[in-house]
Order: structure tokens, then sequence, then C-alpha cells
């Protein structure tokens, strides 16, 4: 392990993690603006940071995993400033377009195909942070943000289903090998609320009480949703409704185009007692890409992630290509190639066939 970055703790490290508040005033100027600005949040999302992962190069770096939660106090105000921000930004913008008579409809729904980029690329992937957290209200913000695109399930399915059984068959978002993301994306739409909430029924069956309990955090998502709809019908009326509408599936589209990429191909030994062996780093794909990870917050070190989901996001540990698969590129430039078939399977199963080699040389037949 490489010895933790001098400044560790400090703004000088912790600002370049804060990059993502920088897209806000980029999406007002659209909406203020139209014409070609509505395009300035998607490109810069997906071709910006694409440039200066190439221009920045890997970081390699790991902080000491020890490090007290004394140092990490402004690395979580980011995570924690970001729910509100988001709350004011996709309800001003309900506001204000549907009161813009400057706006033409295509540039409406431009705006808030942006803003739909902005919480999918950014806010459910802070949501993702908080909810692994112990402090309630870090989990509250996550549920706040979930809230905002229409996907409260994901808590659950995230919690309970996908970290236990990731990598296996029983994980509806671990991409199967051969699967193309237009196959994938339909599938997880149904089948991750089904599993989330047979997970919690499990959970409270296991305490004696039955699905329909207050407890079932479905009755907290479904008060959420219905909340973030009605202020929408409030601010914008149906117009309102329907562009929060549009920014939800595209911030869902976004999430699950990560999720296709984060462990296509991969998967885990079952074992005689068929119990599947323990999650280790090599059961995801591994990114260094140093600008991206700023942007997503070392989701690209999404290995680690899963071998110690407990960590927040500055402490999570690089991986070489001894220990987890290595992606060629980072996540802006796979989930593109994600959503050309060809493309992606040109790139991604000649290495899926090397890690197969690589970690599991005695199994010879893969279903």
């Amino acid at each position: 392990m490489t010895p933790t970055p001098p400044g560790f703790g400090t703004w000088r490290h912790a600002a370049p993690f804060g990059c993502a508040f920088l897209l806000v005033p980029l999406l007002w100027l659209a909406a203020l603006r139209g014409g070609w600005t509505i395009a300035l949040v998607p490109m810069a999302t997906w071709y910006l940071f694409a440039i200066l992962d190439a221009a920045t190069g890997p970081t390699l770096n790991n902080a000491d995993p020890q490090t007290p939660d004394a140092d990490l106090r402004l690395y979580r105000a980011l995570t924690l400033a970001w729910a509100p921000v988001q709350f004011v930004t996709l309800f001003g913008l309900i506001w204000y377009v549907t009161q813009a008579s400057d706006l033409r409809p295509g540039e409406q729904i431009g705006v808030f195909f942006g803003m739909g980029v902005l919480s999918g690329t950014v806010g459910i992937n802070y949501s993702h942070e908080l909810m692994h957290q112990r402090p309630r209200i870090e989990r509250r913000m996550a549920d706040g943000l979930l809230a905002m695109v229409l996907y409260s399930h994901f808590r659950s399915e995230h919690l309970l289903v996908h970290h236990r059984y990731v990598a296996t068959p029983r994980d509806p978002v671990t991409a199967r090998y051969g699967e193309s993301f237009y196959r994938f994306f339909p599938r997880v739409l149904v089948q991750c609320p089904v599993s989330a909430f047979r997970a919690e029924a499990a959970m409270l069956a296991r305490r004696g009480r039955g699905w329909h309990d207050p407890a079932n955090p479905f009755v907290t998502y479904a008060a959420l949703q219905a909340g973030t709809l009605a202020l929408a019908f409030a601010l914008g009326g149906w117009a309102g409704l329907g562009l929060f509408v549009v920014q939800a599936l595209v911030a869902v589209w976004q999430l699950e185009l990560v999720n296709y990429v984060e462990h296509y191909g991969l998967a885990r030994r079952q074992l005689p007692d068929g119990r599947f062996e323990p999650v280790r780093p090599h059961h995801s794909w591994n990114a260094a890409q140093r600008a991206t990870n700023w942007l997503l917050i070392n989701l690209q070190r999404h290995s680690d992630h899963h071998y110690k989901p407990d960590r927040r996001f500055p402490l999570l540990q690089h991986h070489d290509a001894a220990d987890a698969p290595q992606l060629p590129f980072g996540y802006p430039v796979m989930t593109v190639a994600a959503m050309i078939p060809p493309l992606w399977r040109r790139i991604m199963h000649p290495r899926v066939k090397a890690w197969r080699k690589q970690h599991y040389p005695d199994i010879t037949r893969w279903a």
C-alpha cells in the first residue's frame, strides 16, 4: 500500500471531490439561455471528464483505512451538502422553466435531461455513499435523494440484495456475460423493486411482522416519492410533473449504466454446500482514472467498496491488476461503450475471459 497522500484531510485534497458542484451553474445557464447551452451538463459529464482523465492520469495512492473520523469531516461535508443543493436546483428549475416563455418545449426537456444526468450521475452516487453510513441524518438524506428520482427501492435492493448476492445469479444488477445493456436495463427495472421488497418482507418476517407493517421502509419510500411528485405539480403543474419524470428516467438510466459496467461478466464460485464464496476484490471491475474518481467520489474503486462496504469514500483502496480486474477507461467512456453492444463486446469479452483464466483456471465450462 502506498503512503497516505500528503495533505489528506485538508481542503487542498478534499476540494477536487467537490467538482460536481460546478455542474450546477451550468444547468442554470442552460435554463436561462437555452439553445446550445442545454448540452453543457451532458457534454461536461460524459466527455470533459474523459478528457480530464487522459490529462491527469491514474490515482494509485491509498489513504490509511484506519484514518480517524475527525480527519474525514471535509469529505463528509461534501456529501451532506449535495442533497439540499440538488433539492433547490431540481425544484427551482421546475418553477422557473415552466414559467419561462422564451424556452421552447424541446429546450425545457433538454434542461431536464441535463438535470437527470446530474441527479443520476452525482445524486444517486452520493445517496449510495450516504446510505452506507451509520448516522441517521446521512441515511435520511440518501432517502431524499432517491425519492427525487423515484427510485427509493434502490437503498433496500443495494444493501440487502446486491451486496449479499453480487456476482451470483441472485443479484439482478450483476450483468451476465453476453447480456447487452438493452436486455439488462428492462430486466433490472422489473426485478430490482421485487427483490428489494422481498428482502424487506423477509427481514420483517424474521421479527414476527408482516410485509404491511409500518416499519417496512417501502411505506417511507412511497410517502417520500408522493411528496416529490406533489411538490413538482404544485410548482409547475402538469408540465412540471412531466419534466420531473423526465429527469427521473434519465437519472435511473445513468445509474443502471454504471451498474451494468461494474460487475459485467463476473461470477463467484458456488461451493459444494450451495453457498457462494465470500466477496473479494476480483468480483468487481476497478478503475483508477483520477478526474472521474473526483466526480464520482471514488466509486470506480468499486472492488474495495464491495470488499469493505462500510469505508467512507476517501478511504477506499486502489487494487492493482493482481487483485482486481481493471477497466481500460473510466466510467464516462465505458458507459458510452455499453450503449454500443458490438463495441462493448470487443472491449470487455477478452478481459472477462482473461479474468476467468486468472482467478478460476480450474473452471473450464461457464454457464
